[in-house]
């Protein structure tokens, strides 16, 4: 959630931070604001309200604002409503809240998470004379900030150190103090903070958009650390104000990567880039015919000691989960569950500790995967993380990591990273199956990596025939419900296609497994109706035709997804669209496009913010 960036150098930073706001609009778009000072000036700050384009006219693209330090902030709101009192900066004393205005306070920050027992820290800072303007936390961490900073005159590291220890939550916080001009500290837990560097200018953000274009030097701060910026220098510090020692990391994506190329939109951009990044996960892993898992870290040795696995996530990594389920356990001899994050962390079961619990998380900093990650360590079990972003929290604490070759994924509504996530998951239970010896033969291994490969061929061949989804998306935009259904892995898929469409068109949707139809959710069921099944499993092919025909014969309209060859889908069918033939393991990684392109299209019919829909954040590191 939020988005923050930082700059320090010898340019102008209102411009610089506008910029790299812009590259995070995707993570929060309720507000934003930026402050911006030099060594004479006290700070300046700019906020509105709605999205960053208000911000940028108002300071006439940061032209008006002075400065060669400064801090900025795009809100998703938490606590307080979307206001432009809510809105960061905030400040360590008064303000006015008309969102324009020189800061004579001593402290000036923004801050991405939620402080849990700000309410505590208020009352505290209330009885010691504090006032306040604003509903936010945020607030309430600016000013516990300053209030240890003026009783204890120990400097701004010692200042954070002694915030941090008495806050509950997670923060990624970016500060300016009044007497300490050229500088930016920060501190963070558990939300994503990035510092980058480059030749006397130093960069922070939330994530790596943001400052690609600047540098591709990055250094990744962990959690309970702090860090002071200077021109083109970091110094990291432990709670006990200990200056300690970071490696830099350099990013290998091009800032042309996290860039539209030309696309209306992201999504767009991001669909068509699958078959390319999908073939670059492939090819990390799978080498001179065999899939390879040293890189994981994974030896054959701890597959095979492994009794149970557990996958564990949230959203559309969940959806991979379910999907990766049902081929790992046709495929090896594991029992598999996979669960939601926000309920596997809070359940009071008996685990297994010789239990393998994969964590699937685009970002790497999902908050309750991330929680759900601690917690199976903490019960002595192994973690494999399946990320796609280097250097991430869940990627750090994870025992083991399987990184997708994704690229920036910048559209909140992910297509790109899922894709990947999803043939990692085909690749573990390949090499599960072929460890444990629960494969036929080596023939068959060669059979399914060959049919791996295939996938982005395939993929292309579907996107090249998109223009029957824009005319069918056009028809049914004005839905009011639509019902995906499916069984075994088309369940799955129907899960994330159900998801793609209710994101970006506001449209309800539901994905039920069709079997389920008759207890209840067929009752909803009236003339016009779109019910959407997909179909690519032979044994489980007439039976999800029969229910579909049963919604038909209530009024339904009927879409039916299958590979090329089931042309009967036509005769039960008012629309069908087809994939070409896989595995039907595998199927699903080609079935879902037909259904991410649906999305898409439907909310371009209704004219909607595709990229950045109501409500939804990128990255969800708060709960």
């Amino acid at each position: 959630m939020c988005g923050i960036v930082g700059y320090i150098g010898k340019r102008k930073a209102a411009p610089i931070l506008l910029d790299g706001l812009s590259k995070l609009e995707y993570r929060g778009y309720d507000s934003a604001g930026v402050a911006v000072r030099d060594e004479a000036r006290p700070a300046v700050v700019v906020k509105s309200v709605g999205k960053l384009i208000n911000l940028i006219n108002k300071t006439d693209n940061g032209n008006s604002l002075n400065g060669n330090c400064g801090i900025g902030h795009t809100r998703w709101a938490t606590h307080g409503a979307p206001s432009q009192i809510n809105a960061h900066p905030h400040v360590s004393g008064k303000c006015s809240g008309n969102g324009s205005e020189t800061v004579e306070s001593e402290v000036v920050g923004v801050h991405n998470g939620i402080i849990e027992n700000f309410q505590e820290l208020k009352e505290k800072l209330i009885r010691h004379g504090y006032e306040f303007y604003s509903q936010t936390d945020t607030e309430v961490l600016i000013k516990l900030v300053d209030y240890y900073y003026k009783k204890y005159q120990g400097g701004p590291i010692d200042a954070i150190a002694k915030t941090i220890v008495r806050v509950r939550g997670s923060y990624a916080l970016e500060v300016m103090f009044a007497d300490h001009p050229g500088e930016i500290y920060v501190a963070r837990k558990d939300s994503p903070m990035i510092i980058g560097v480059n030749e006397g200018e130093s960069y922070v953000a939330s994530d790596v958009p943001a400052i690609l274009k600047h540098t591709k030097n990055v250094y990744y701060i962990g959690n309970l650390e702090m860090a002071k910026i200077t021109e083109g220098k970091v110094e990291f510090y432990n709670l006990d104000g200990d200056v300690i020692e970071k490696q830099i990391t350099e990013i290998t994506f091009s800032a042309e990567a996290a860039e539209k190329g030309g696309f209306e939109h992201f999504m767009m951009k991001e669909i068509h880039e699958q078959p390319k990044v999908i073939d670059d996960t492939l090819k990390k892993y799978i080498k001179n015919g065999e899939i390879d898992l040293s890189e994981v870290g994974l030896s054959d040795e701890d597959i095979k000691k492994f009794s149970q696995i557990y996958i564990v996530a949230c959203g559309s990594a969940w959806h991979v989960g379910m999907e990766a389920q049902y081929v790992i356990e046709e495929f090896t001899d594991l029992q598999v569950r996979c669960e939601l994050a926000s309920e596997f962390r809070y359940r009071k079961a008996k685990y297994d500790k010789n239990a393998l619990v994969i964590v699937i998380s685009q970002s790497g900093e999902t908050a309750d995967s991330l929680a759900a990650l601690r917690m199976a360590k903490e019960k002595g079990m192994k973690t494999l993380a399946i990320v796609n972003v280097v250097g991430s929290s869940i990627a750090r604490e994870a025992d083991y990591v399987m990184y997708t070759l994704a690229g920036p994924e910048i559209s909140v509504a992910t297509t790109k990273a899922y894709s990947c996530q999803l043939v990692c998951g085909f690749m573990l239970a390949l090499k599960f199956g072929e460890v444990r010896e629960t494969m036929d033969c080596f023939e068959t291994m060669d059979y399914y990596i060959d049919e791996l490969c295939s996938i982005p061929e395939k993929m292309k061949k579907i996107l090249d025939d998109k223009e029957r989804i824009q005319w069918f998306a056009a028809k049914y935009a004005n839905a009011k419900s639509i019902f995906f259904i499916g069984r075994g892995i088309d369940y799955a898929v129907s899960l994330e296609g159900s998801l793609k469409m209710k994101e970006i068109s506001y449209i309800h949707s539901e994905a039920y497994a069709a079997g389920e139809l008759k207890h209840g959710t067929i009752s909803l069921i009236e003339d016009g109706t779109l019910v959407i099944g997909v179909l690519t499993q032979s044994d489980l092919y007439e039976k999800t035709i029969s229910n579909m025909v049963e919604c038909k014969s209530r009024g339904a309209y009927l879409m039916g997804l299958t590979e090329y060859g089931k042309y009967d889908v036509e005769d039960q069918c008012n629309f069908a669209v087809y994939v070409p033939k896989l595995d039907e393991h595998f199927i699903g990684s080609l079935a879902i496009v037909p259904l991410q392109l649906l999305g898409y299209y439907t909310s371009v019919a209704k004219g909607l913010d595709v990229d950045k829909p109501r409500n939804l954040a990128k990255s969800v590191t708060v709960e």
